[in-house]
């Protein structure tokens, strides 16, 4: 029994682990490798799932050199570069390090197969842990901080991790048996537990913060049903019930869950999801699973685990490049979570009779921990919004467009104290390329994150899917907001536009924040129409702010679009404002555009790094 708590602990440190390195590896390979939809997608695929196909070979290397030191080797890598990423080298050597990290996590994991034949209980406690230190730390990963919180965090995490694995390894238990069908959900639980049920940023964009209904607050707000989530989770691990109600009950509630997050309702999703992968993981936590229980002279069912462990991991990477590729190639991306919940509910269904597991120490562990997340998550951190600027109405507001490219930059560190310094001192702030919780991207809330350093509520429109898109950031109050799908005309990516209306002390302005998506090789000529259409009419004859990524040049047919909706070019006396790329800027893609009687002054396109493109900053001067 020692030996099965050894082994739960070390697999619930080195879940969080991997995890941690996963959340850098992703963005990684799309903005260092990929450079942001720069690489062709088939190239940028290949190379992400060709570190899985690599890991194919890692239960044949244990089998044959042995558990201990394959296992205790391949953690000592990852423990390393764990902490190194944590350092902060960015560039070419983030991304390496990333792939290096991964590898050896894969392969710690498959020598972990192959010592634990139950491993239910340590992924149900890595995940539901992680997901609760990821929402404590307000969604910004502790692997992206350094400074006293990252390091007084980082290296106690890690030495515990190395010494779990290693009191682990110096046991054998007893009798090993099968399992097989538990490791191999390892992949898909850890993609539908980061995409949907245990995503901390999820629950937020899900409970509304920061719609146009609701402004959001001045630092992220964690829902109470955050906490019911993992209550939820835990609960269907951990739960008793018949075998054939159960066998029903968790796959339907899985697949619901998946079908609902496609389709955009995300509270009930993410609450479903939560149960039916707990309920669908502790139907596979049979002793008999797969083989009879007993000896394993020669490790065929060691190796057969740790088989299942490395193809569970590439169904996880097949399903995570198959949903971003959909940005670069035009298809719809929402059967991806589906798809992998229907693997998860085929698997947990299909199992040998379910063997209900005890109540063991862990499991009081967990329940203590659901409990703790239920009374700490379950409360909104509410923080009043900055008061308005002072002194009536204000003469000038100072304006910042700027795509933050998820909060991600030139280097590919996720940096956003860099981002908030180029947008202090503006007044109304327009964003584009803004993720609440993008899996791929780490799963962090950055419009929220930004929000709380600027001390600025803030209005998020979803585009391209419920938790990426626009968002404007301002000191004033807001009034009113909505938001309007953009008709693709061929582009792969989903856009909208996104029209506010502030409260200037007496007078309203209304904004609009937009990101167009060009069909490969066009300018976006369609999309421009639209939204310059949607911002006069939602602007009603009110002093009127336009900007945003717009993907066009000055003399381009899209920019006409704006200018003959009879709006004016804010930038016109700085030109040419080249803002993309940030390292050697060649393009004037990003814009602001005003009503006529407004004015604006002081133009300028900071050099920065903090991302792929400049930001534009101005003084728009009212009549």
């Amino acid at each position: 029994m020692r030996h099965r708590h050894l082994c739960t602990l070390a697999l619930a440190l080195g879940v969080t682990v991997l995890l941690d390195v996963l959340r850098v590896w992703l963005p990684s390979v799309i903005t260092l490798f990929g450079r942001a939809a720069e690489t062709p997608a088939e190239l940028l695929g290949a190379f992400a799932l060709g570190w899985f196909v690599l890991a194919l070979a890692a239960p044949g290397l244990v089998r044959r050199l042995g558990v201990r030191p394959v296992g205790l080797a391949a953690a000592g890598v990852l423990a390393v570069v764990r902490l190194l990423l944590t350092a902060g080298p960015g560039g070419t050597a983030q991304l390496w390090l990333a792939c290096a990290g991964l590898l050896a996590g894969l392969v710690w994991l498959a020598a972990a197969a192959a010592l634990v034949d139950r491993p239910v209980a340590g992924l149900a406690l890595g995940l539901a842990g992680n997901a609760v230190g990821h929402a404590l730390l307000g969604t910004e990963d502790l692997v992206w901080r350094g400074g006293v919180l990252g390091w007084s965090l980082s290296v106690p995490l890690v030495l515990a991790f190395l010494a779990a694995v290693w009191l682990s390894a110096t046991r054998r238990p007893a009798t090993p048996s099968a399992g097989r069908r538990a490791w191999l959900l390892c992949g898909p639980a850890l993609l539908l537990a980061n995409q949907i049920a245990l995503a901390p940023a999820l629950w937020s964009a899900a409970a509304g913060a920061g719609s146009p209904d609701f402004p959001g607050l001045a630092r992220p707000a964690v829902p109470v049903l955050g906490g019911y989530a993992v209550l939820l989770f835990l609960a269907g691990v951990l739960l008793r019930m018949p075998t054939r109600l159960a066998r029903v009950l968790w796959p339907v509630a899985l697949v619901a869950g998946a079908v609902l997050f496609a389709t955009g309702r995300l509270v009930p999703a993410y609450l479903l999801t939560a149960a039916g992968l707990g309920g669908c993981l502790a139907l596979t936590d049979s002793a008999t699973d797969d083989a009879v229980a007993g000896a394993d002279p020669d490790g065929r069912a060691a190796a057969r685990r740790g088989r299942a462990a490395v193809v569970g991991m590439l169904v996880f990477a097949v399903a995570t490049v198959a949903y971003y590729a959909a940005y670069d190639l035009g298809y719809p991306n929402g059967w991806v979570p589906v798809a992998a919940a229907v693997l998860v509910a085929l698997v947990a269904f299909t199992g040998p009779p379910w063997s209900a597991p005890t109540l063991p120490d862990p499991a009081r562990t967990w329940l203590l921990l659901g409990l703790t997340a239920s009374a700490g998550l379950g409360t909104h951190l509410h923080v009043p919004p900055s008061d308005p600027r002072p002194g009536g109405p204000p003469g000038t507001v100072r304006v910042t467009a700027y795509n933050i490219r998820m909060g991600f930059g030139i280097d590919g560190r996720l940096d956003l104290d860099a981002v908030a310094r180029q947008l202090r001192g503006a007044d109304v702030v327009l964003l584009s390329e803004v993720d609440r919780g993008w899996w791929l991207n780490g799963g962090h809330d950055t419009v929220a994150l930004l929000a709380g350093r600027l001390g600025m509520p803030y209005v998020f429109a979803p585009a391209a899917d419920p938790v990426w898109g626009d968002a404007v950031l301002t000191r004033f109050p807001v009034r009113t907001g909505r938001t309007r799908p953009l008709t693709a005309h061929g582009a792969p990516t989903g856009a909208q536009a996104l029209g506010v209306t502030l409260d200037l002390g007496g007078r309203e302005l209304a904004v609009v924040a937009t990101h167009l998506q060009p069909p490969p090789g066009r300018d976006p000529v369609e999309q421009a129409r639209e939204v310059a259409a949607f911002a006069s009419e939602y602007a009603a004859g009110r002093p009127l702010v336009l900007g945003g990524d717009l993907n066009t040049e000055p003399d381009d047919p899209a920019f006409a679009e704006f200018t003959r909706a009879g709006l004016v070019d804010a930038l016109a006396a700085a030109r040419p404002l080249r803002t993309s790329p940030a390292d050697d800027p060649r393009a004037q893609i990003d814009h602001v555009f005003v009503s006529p009687g407004l004015t604006a002054a002081e133009v300028r396109a900071p050099r920065t790094e903090a991302s792929d493109h400049l930001p534009v900053t101005l003084t728009v001067t009212l009549p």
